[in-house]
């Protein structure tokens, strides 16, 4: 894939590459979400994947893509957190070595992580764009191959993978609720579903806290915004203003963009661990959030909310719980 067009054929050469790192997660029936928003919902659990998140899917593609050269010199990652943590297990998976750049707002337990799994851990600047800046110096220093986290179509082909496990297990799907950051896993997601039928609703929701695709696409081109903290913070970071793929195939495949706010993540996060026992972090509560409130309207019979991740600081999570269950509040 040299060109900047990703295709339906590139997504079905993923899934066969993916096959022996990623796994394929279940799609589940809400019977708790599908009569407040009298649709059925069902939940796509990325969250069960094997480091947490769907990101393992792009990293994979990505990674098996190299050449032997390329494995050999190594690879270089600027992340919030699980891109770095997917691109790390799958270095030591296929024995290659990995530098993830961090800038100093990803959380403690996310660099910790990425340890334990033998990358090499660079923390730089205050945003996301001040980790990659720094990542491209370390990048032509030592000779890396840089994993970008979204803008690259070997990563978006991988999460595009998704999709085509929605279309699979749920034919008759009407609206897809995707997280969005950088874009990369809605932008495959929606190639997916919309190469199927244009019908299908694709719909990405972002936290208010800076969210860079959203401004970018209202603006008409990419923008720079300011990061600020979030509990949704592996949606934190801009989506480059080089951007080549993603804001594109935003533009041209996403029905619509919409935010959500602090309180209202951490709702979507209580509802998921009450009604689901589900650990989901902020990032991926964002589409349950969005259909507590009202956000989506004209969802049709059968919608389906992809749970990106589930790595939360537990102490986060109990926060969160703690508070709801000590002022009698209950998760709808």
């Amino acid at each position: 894939m040299v060109s900047q067009n990703i295709s339906m054929r590139d997504i079905y050469i993923a899934r066969n590459r993916i096959l022996p790192l990623a796994r394929k997660t279940h799609l589940v029936y809400s019977s708790h979400l599908s009569p407040i928003i009298k649709s059925s919902v069902y939940l796509k659990l990325e969250c069960l994947q094997e480091t947490g998140s769907f990101k393992v899917r792009g990293a994979v593609n990505k990674l098996l893509s190299l050449s032997e050269d390329e494995k050999n010199r190594g690879v270089i990652a600027f992340s919030t957190g699980n891109h770095g943590t997917a691109v790390a297990h799958v270095a030591r998976q296929l024995g290659i070595k990995a530098v993830i750049c961090l800038s100093e707002r990803v959380p403690q337990y996310r660099l910790d992580a990425m340890k334990q799994l033998g990358a090499e851990i660079v923390q730089y600047g205050k945003s996301q764009d001040e980790a990659y800046e720094h990542a491209l110096g370390f990048q032509e220093k030592r000779g890396l191959v840089m994993v970008n986290p979204f803008d690259d179509p070997f990563v978006i082909a991988g999460q595009g993978t998704i999709g085509l496990e929605i279309l699979e297990d749920l034919p008759s799907v009407d609206t897809v609720i995707v997280p969005v950051s950088g874009g990369g896993l809605i932008a495959g997601i929606a190639l997916a579903i919309k190469s199927a039928d244009p019908k299908i609703q694709v719909i990405g929701v972002s936290m208010d806290c800076g969210p860079a695709m959203y401004h970018s696409i209202r603006e008409g081109k990419p923008m720079e915004v300011e990061e600020r903290d979030s509990i949704a913070d592996a949606l934190l970071g801009g989506i480059g203003l080089d951007n080549q793929y993603t804001f594109r195939m935003v533009q041209e495949y996403v029905d619509e963009l919409m935010l959500v706010s602090e309180d209202e993540i951490a709702e979507g996060m209580f509802f998921a661990l009450d009604k689901h026992r589900l650990v989901v972090e902020g990032a991926a509560a964002v589409g349950i959030s969005a259909l507590l409130h009202d956000k989506v309207s004209d969802l049709g019979e059968n919608v389906v909310v992809v749970l990106s991740g589930g790595n939360v600081n537990i102490s986060l999570l109990t926060d969160i719980a703690g508070e709801r269950y000590n002022r009698g509040d209950k998760a709808v």
